[in-house]
């Protein structure tokens, strides 16, 4: 669709508006934004095509914040974690920079493609594909498409072409490709093995109800456990289930500060308490009357009792464990639950919330962000692992995963 010059006016406006309104970070300026949305406005109400409408609204979110504001519409190309399930890291494959693909997702759309970690991507859509200069951003890709791609696999450089399906995203505010949430198996030395891809769902029930299933079948007697994270995107509520699995206690986890609380100097000790994900649908509208529209609350683990595993858990992270994973993560380590391997975490958790601009956009604004209850923030500063183990390109070519031998050897020396 075209917009016309009114149009793309009433966008800029709403965008402006909302930003003022809506938009949390300690640092906000009211006059600085307003400085910026006037710096680009003939550049945003004048432009040439929808493409070259949208790279400006993009470059003028940058200004404000180089991070966590986002235009979306439909055609909106988003970050590999969401679309296609996988992460890159970039690598040098035959004397030049290459995207390489580092997790990918059971059960996502790259899996599901034949797509390996270790895989170098050359082509998408027919189109060669490098890395810019650093820091180089991976490369996004647009849902509700069949994509071609090609790969070279394993030193040789084998060629293969490969097809990569999205699909039409469940949630508009919040769009990605759903991978399967949980898979487990077995480390050598029998150890368990949890590896948790994504917390779908904003309350998380069907997650939480698995998450029993596990730790009261399969797990149930498990005297160690290695949870693996690394290319979590994060997602909703439903990961303080797999928190309070690591504890036997009522443990407080964290809240979110927005910007009513913070102008008013509220103590988090008068926010509403959520301490259990709900394990049925029916509980919803009570939920709905006890916390309405807020977006700060205080979670609290949900004391399920002493297990086998307690006191020997490991938890694989990377630089793509983000938002909720990042707040297990985190959760763990500084309440001494378990031992984070692998490489540090970038540090991306606020609550973000989507607002209709109209003509098929949203902007996605950061509306809160999370504070540990020890008063730790994620945001920017992310998990330092209490091993660090970089992944392995050399390795990942030749089918061995360097980071989680890494952490089957931690947890077989915890006592």
């Amino acid at each position: 669709m075209t917009l016309t010059q009114a149009q793309r006016e009433t966008i800029l406006k709403k965008i402006e508006t909302t930003v003022s309104e809506k938009y949390y970070s300690p640092a906000f300026d009211q006059s600085a934004w307003l400085a910026i949305v006037q710096r680009h406005r003939d550049l945003i109400v004048n432009a040439s095509s929808t493409a070259v409408f949208e790279s400006a609204i993009q470059k003028m979110l940058v200004d404000l914040s180089p991070k966590g504001l986002g235009l979306l519409s439909e055609h909106t190309p988003i970050t590999p974690r969401n679309a296609i399930n996988a992460s890159f890291a970039v690598e040098a494959f035959q004397g030049e920079r290459r995207w390489v693909f580092q997790d990918v997702l059971p059960g996502g759309v790259a899996d599901a493609a034949g797509v390996r970690s270790g895989d170098v991507l050359l082509t998408v859509s027919g189109q060669p594909m490098t890395p810019p200069a650093p820091p180089a951003a991976e490369p996004p890709f647009e849902m509700q498409h069949s994509i071609p791609i090609t790969v070279a696999r394993s030193s040789s450089g084998k060629e293969l072409s490969l097809v990569l399906k999205t699909s039409a995203p469940k949630y508009k505010d919040n769009p990605y490709s759903e991978p399967t949430a949980i898979t487990t198996g077995e480390q050598p030395g029998g150890i368990p093995y949890l590896r948790v891809s994504l917390f779908p769902g904003k309350i998380g029930i069907d997650f939480a109800n698995e998450v029993d299933a596990v730790f009261r079948g399969k797990f149930a007697s498990a005297d160690r456990l290695l949870i693996d994270l690394r290319g979590n995107p994060g997602g909703g509520i439903g990961g303080l289930a797999l928190m309070s699995y690591l504890t036997p206690d009522r443990l407080p986890v964290g809240y979110s500060r927005d910007r009513k609380m913070a102008q008013a100097g509220k103590h988090p000790s008068t926010l509403p308490i959520f301490d259990k994900v709900p394990r049925s649908k029916l509980a919803i509208p009570g939920l709905a009357l006890k916390f309405g529209t807020k977006t700060s609350v205080f979670l609290y683990t949900e004391a399920l009792g002493r297990r086998p595993h307690h006191g020997r858990t490991v938890i694989l992270v990377n630089e793509h464990t983000t938002g909720a994973a990042e707040m297990l993560a985190q959760f763990a380590q500084e309440n001494s639950l378990a031992m984070i391997v692998g490489s540090k975490t970038p540090g991306r958790l606020v609550s973000r919330s989507a607002t209709k601009l109209g003509f098929g956009y949203r902007l996605v604004v950061p509306v809160a962000a999370y504070v540990s209850a020890k008063g730790t923030q994620i945001e920017g500063n992310g998990i330092t692992p209490n091993i660090d183990v970089p992944w392995s390109f050399a390795e990942a070519v030749d089918g061995r995963d360097n980071q989680l031998a890494a952490a089957a050897q931690a947890l077989n020396g915890t006592p």
